[in-house]
């Protein structure tokens, strides 16, 4: 009972509830159990977004492909995988997950084959290089992708049956401010500590994200979750096929798939910027400040776009773009002179910044665009395809590193920096709709 009490407290204290049973859209039988749920929700998610961060496929990945020296060829497909992995299986499983009545153990089944996939990174990068290792990696990403999926799938399922609606902002929000000053602290570490370090260092990164899925399990392992629902599951792949045909009918619509795929320029050149910066330093030099940029860029950048996006995120779209594609051009004609700045791993932290910065952007604008553009009726049809869609788009695009074990890094910057200015074209031409 006194422990009871303290974690009531302590969710009184956070939430600012005076009575820690008030709830407003969960289950009558669910309210005396929100305290303890909201608390073992955050801790699950706030790990998992910290091992996420510690096996990113945009930064920390690239970095050790680099180390190892694997081809430029596999670079190309790390993003692509990493997104499809998570959105392919949410499309497949998301019928059997509605007939479960208890849907957390798809959560934990998720969370232990994500813990088993970095693990095999980690040993990957202890014992293996070359284009072995490069295969070694994408399998267990590969893995590790569709291991995510299935946790992404049933944890807003959990969070809507378990805590209530107007706790679950919150919730998220403490989860990712912890997450980003926990990977901040490991940023400062490796520029401070581990620069001389190799692969041993990343590796050990995979393995602490592996180590760090295990009190996540049991965290979400103890949501005391009411039985839902099982009736009403559709396929969602099937629903999103039957609903392709929006892309014929709807002009505007069109439009929008055609412009966010031309934005995946932006989205596909973090790990090309990564290996151009590592290209430059030594050992580990330069990592830690590229971790600490990535959490500063999204922590000072997403309030401003916020805001930019609430009047026209046809205009974040077009100016998110058009910064990322002239910080490339930027960053390609200092690497065909050979520029001394490219020495300093400052700059490419800067550089790497300004990239996540309109990255930041251009997530925020293309979501608010959507759901402004789209009605009450199509919204969820419009979701699934243009998701469907960027899903195989993606695939596709990570055929993009072959041109960077041909061409170069640079040279790859340079490319999807051009299909970044086509983006904001794109975009601009889009009609107005958050007005």
């Amino acid at each position: 009972m006194y422990h009871q009490d303290k974690i009531e407290s302590l969710y009184d204290l956070v939430t600012g509830d005076e009575d820690a049973r008030v709830c407003k859209d969960i289950p009558e039988s669910a309210c005396n159990d929100q305290p303890h749920n909201f608390f073992a929700y955050l801790v699950a998610n706030l790990l998992g977004k910290v091992a996420d961060e510690l096996a990113s496929a945009k930064l920390i990945l690239p970095w050790m492909f680099g180390v190892l020296g694997v081809p430029a060829l596999f670079i190309g497909f790390l993003v692509p995988i990493r997104e499809s992995g998570v959105l392919l299986p949410q499309l497949m499983v998301a019928a059997l997950v509605r007939r479960l009545a208890i849907r957390k153990w798809v959560w934990v089944w998720g969370a232990g084959l994500s813990a088993g996939a970095l693990a095999l990174m980690g040993l990957t990068g202890l014992t293996l290089s070359g284009a072995a290792a490069g295969w070694a990696l994408i399998g267990a990403l590969v893995l590790f992708s569709v291991s995510r999926g299935l946790c992404s799938v049933s944890a807003k399922d959990v969070l809507g049956k378990t805590v209530s609606k107007s706790r679950r902002g919150r919730l998220m929000g403490i989860a990712s401010g912890v997450a980003g000053t926990l990977t901040l602290f490991i940023g400062i570490a490796i520029e401070g500590f581990g620069r001389d370090a190799g692969a041993e260092l990343l590796a050990g990164l995979f393995l602490l994200g592996a180590l760090l899925w295990l009190p996540a399990i049991a965290a979400f392992a103890s949501i005391r979750e009411q039985p839902g629902a099982t009736e009403g599951g559709g396929n969602a792949i099937e629903m999103a096929l039957a609903s392709l045909a929006l892309l014929r009918t709807d002009r505007d619509f069109r439009r929008f798939v055609i412009t966010r795929s031309l934005l995946l320029g932006v989205a596909l050149a973090p790990p090309f910027y990564v290996l151009l910066a590592q290209q430059w330093s030594s050992g580990l030099a330069g990592l830690g400040m590229l971790i600490i940029a990535a959490g500063l860029a999204d922590s000072l950048s997403a309030p401003i776009w916020g805001r930019m996006g609430d009047s026209s995120s046809r205009f974040v779209m077009a100016l998110a773009a058009s910064l990322a594609g002239l910080l490339g051009v930027v960053l390609f004609l200092l690497a065909r002179s050979d520029a001394a700045i490219l020495t300093a791993p400052l700059f490419h932290a800067l550089c790497y910044l300004l990239l996540v910065v309109a990255h930041s952007g251009v997530r925020l604008g293309r979501k608010v665009y959507l759901v402004d553009m789209a009605g009450q009726e199509n919204r969820a049809a419009m979701v699934a395809v243009s998701n469907t869609v960027i899903g195989v788009v993606m695939l596709f695009a990570g055929l993009v590193g072959l041109l960077g074990d041909w061409l170069g890094a640079a040279e790859v910057i340079l490319l999807l920096s051009l299909v970044a200015f086509m983006a904001a074209w794109s975009a601009w031409r889009l009609p107005e709709v958050s007005t």
